[in-house]
């Protein structure tokens, strides 16, 4: 997905819920990077852009984002990309993710604020998902050498997860992010 691609799920849901924010929390949220056009093709695929409404106790406005530009819409098929409606509960995220959501309000989101995902936030996220895609995500970014492994690891501990998972996360992040640091150091 491009930036601009991005920009136009942001306004049809700002349109669709009456509203002017909504918080990108998946894959997507990485075009925040002022760097975005160095990201390796394999993050920037989807087609999707995962969407949590501000405020949405019962989820009925997430169903109203899949219903009107989800997948197999008319928004879908006409544009090939769509917005999935998500909760908040969707992305197992570090504390205080929330203050770190990066604001993205351009001529594009025509007065819609996407608040997009902290990428380090957003790979911690992914790294717990743990599904084959959210892995290619992660080490595609960790060879463009953008994001600092020491800052994941920090946010690894502001999350709430079982030492099981803590353990692999770790593992994956040295693996990714900081043993191809300390190849290209030697």
């Amino acid at each position: 997905m491009t930036r601009d691609e991005l920009e136009h799920i942001i306004r049809a849901a700002g349109a669709i819920l009456n509203e002017d924010e909504v918080i990108v929390v998946g894959s997507q949220a990485i075009l925040s990077l002022t760097d975005a056009d160095q990201l390796p093709p394999e993050v920037t695929l989807s087609v999707e852009a995962d969407l949590v409404p501000m405020v949405d106790p019962d989820e009925r406005k997430a169903d109203l984002i899949d219903g009107s530009i989800g997948e197999g819409s008319p928004f879908h098929e006409t544009f090939h990309i769509y917005a999935q409606g998500v909760s908040r509960a969707t992305s197992r995220l570090p504390q205080g993710w929330e203050s770190r959501l990066i604001p993205w309000r351009t001529e594009g989101t025509r007065g819609v604020t996407g608040w997009l995902l902290d990428p380090y936030d957003l790979l911690i996220a992914k790294y717990l998902a743990n599904r084959p895609k959210d892995r290619e995500f992660c080490q595609a970014l960790g060879r463009t050498r953008l994001l600092d492994g020491q800052i994941l690891l920090d946010r690894l501990a502001l999350t709430d997860c079982t030492e099981a998972e803590r353990q692999r996360v770790q593992m994956l992040i040295h693996h990714d992010f900081l043993a191809s640091t300390a190849d290209a150091e030697k």
